[in-house]
């Protein structure tokens, strides 16, 4: 790992990379459909990860969460299954946030050393490790069986109380939980819980439905919700201290970063809080936000201290409506403009678990449609890139696994194999031979773009220039269809064309004086430059008075690298 590089994270749904089950039941149990392991990410398996272009892996659902696969050998409490999604249950129900999920273990009592043994692994690999910080919220049974220190979540609350600043927990007292779901599934008994909590979609009541986060409950930072939302911060409550614990737990295992599920649920005063405690000791820790709001980005940067959030409203909403016919590809521009500066902090994708894969029938139906945005996401700016496992390979996701229907989405609740990430994986061979000559196009693609990131220091720390307001309706150019923007570094320059039609065609873009000036670039008449995606050279004018004229393959891309 570089300290001078561009992020591009590497998202893996943990549980699913190293299963080989080609033919798993729907619904089905551990034993009929199998695991992936932590011990699935081996030495070559990290170091393809790492040329593909990854500089960071983000392990997700590394932690334990509620499930119905039953450990109780091995002094795991169960959980009810009715407060459980799926027969894996969902990675965002933390049952123990001091544990790793036993599923991810070959031998369940060393998890945690196995969990050790990754990191090191994977740091071997030149990568950093992401893992999840889930804050909002937790399993409805949870219990911690790995702490050593301190009260258990809730121990100590008054649920005589709907609020107090020092319980860890919402109540709705008196009232016993009556979910409007199954409340007793394939148990003999039926769910209880008395006097109900709050459930983690800010359901303040005794009656969440199929629709709310019902598996899970809402941690209380000392808002009062039921009452204006008044924060009550002074004395800290008491799950501040909990939480801030529980990330200097994971920190000290010698993790490089967290991503924190619904960062904006959590009020911003505990970031500000927490976060400079633990940078105090880990001072080259990341911390990523999810966050969907704009209206908060800057709080939450600012004040919250987050390096980075999500660009979910903006750049992928952007870029899923382009690739699929419903907007301008001029939209992108006045997508980073509002960002208003703040794009450096901004993390990019095309797809990740909660998203549907761009190869599903609800997005694109082919892969192939996104690398123009592909290149856009990952080339025109310093800011990280982030890809989830299978889409270098154009995983459909359209699988019915289970409690996650058929909805071009991958599980996050069901035991599950990724056909694309099993065939690439050939047994632990990585050697491609299983998938498809498109499958394998597909790859190099991705891999050629994403090490472009860390190879060119144009990208990794240049200056940026979108040309788009000097080629609205250009002469060869369809501002709707194509994006076209300037990289600059040193004595080097990089023009890229993204072409979001399926033709190929023929462009002139025009360079404005403005550009040649603002960047500190020569203009030069007659000029080689090399696409770096295929390696040609071609001769171009690198003037404002004539346009720059080149070819772009449908759904393609091109990036001319100029030098003087």
């Amino acid at each position: 790992m570089e300290k001078n590089q561009k992020i591009v994270i590497y998202q893996v749904f943990t549980r699913l990379f190293g299963n080989t089950n080609e033919s798993c039941i729907p619904g089905g149990s551990i034993i009929q459909n199998g695991c992936g392991r932590l011990a699935d990410f081996t030495g070559k398996a990290l170091n393809e990860i790492h040329q593909l272009g990854a500089t960071h892996v983000w392990y997700t659902g590394i932690i334990e969460h509620a499930t119905q696969t039953d450990y109780r050998r091995y002094g795991i409490r169960p959980d009810h299954p009715a407060v459980v999604k799926g027969r894996a249950g969902s990675p965002y129900a933390i049952k123990d946030y001091y544990d790793v999920d036993p599923d991810l273990a070959r031998d369940v009592p060393e998890r945690m050393k196995e969990f050790d043994l990754l990191v090191k692994r994977t740091h071997r690999a030149g990568l950093g490790v992401i893992i999840d910080f889930v804050p909002n919220h937790v399993a409805r049974q949870y219990y911690s069986d790995a702490q050593r220190h301190g009260k258990q979540l809730g121990e100590d609350d008054d649920i005589s109380l709907a609020f107090s600043p020092q319980n860890n927990f919402y109540y709705i007292p008196g009232q016993a939980l009556q979910g409007q779901f199954d409340m007793q599934g394939p148990a003999t008994l039926p769910y209880r819980e008395s006097p109900a909590r709050a459930t983690g979609n800010n359901r303040f009541d005794a009656y969440p439905t199929v629709n709310d986060w019902y598996e899970t409950v809402k941690l209380n930072y000392g808002v009062d919700y039921l009452n204006g939302g008044i924060g009550h911060f002074d004395p800290v409550p008491d799950t501040w201290y909990k939480m801030c614990d529980i990330l200097l737990f994971w920190a000290g295992k010698g993790i490089d970063g967290f991503r924190c599920d619904m960062a904006e649920m959590v009020p911003v005063e505990f970031w500000e809080w927490a976060i400079p405690q633990v940078k105090a000791q880990y001072p080259g820790l990341l911390f990523i936000a999810e966050v969907y709001n704009p209206a908060e980005y800057r709080n939450y940067l600012f004040r919250g201290k987050f390096d980075y959030l999500y660009d979910k409203v903006g750049l992928y909403d952007t870029l899923r409506a382009i690739i699929c016919g419903q907007e301008s590809a001029t939209a992108i521009t006045r997508c980073w403009q509002s960002l208003s500066g703040i794009e450096h902090n901004m993390l990019n994708f095309l797809e990740n678990h909660d998203e549907q894969r761009i190869a599903s029938d609800f997005f694109a139906g082919d892969p192939a449609k996104a690398i123009p945005a592909l290149a856009v996401s990952a080339l025109m700016n310093t800011n990280p890139m982030m890809v989830y496992f299978g889409q270098e390979f154009g995983e459909r996701g359209m699988d019915a696994e289970g409690f996650s229907g058929r909805d071009g989405r991958t599980t996050i609740f069901d035991y599950w194999c990724v056909d694309t990430v099993r065939r690439w994986r050939n047994g632990g061979k990585f050697d491609g031979k299983l998938l498809t000559d498109t499958e394998k196009h597909l790859y190099d693609t991705y891999r050629r773009i994403l090490t472009l990131c860390n190879e060119e220091q144009a990208i990794v720390r240049g200056q940026f220039f979108d040309l788009m307001y000097a080629n609205l309706g250009g002469w060869r150019f369809n501002e709707h269809r194509q994006y076209t923007f300037l990289r600059k570094w040193g004595k080097e320059a990089l023009l890229v064309v993204a072409n979001f039609d399926a033709a190929m065609v023929g462009v002139a873009i025009n360079l404005p004086a403005h550009a040649f000036s603002f960047l500190d670039m020569p203009q030069l008449e007659s000029h080689d430059a090399t696409d770096l995606l295929t390696g040609s050279v071609e001769r171009i004018s690198f003037v404002p008075y004539r346009a720059t004229e080149t070819v772009v393959p449908g759904y393609g891309v091109k990036v001319l690298k100029i030098t003087w």
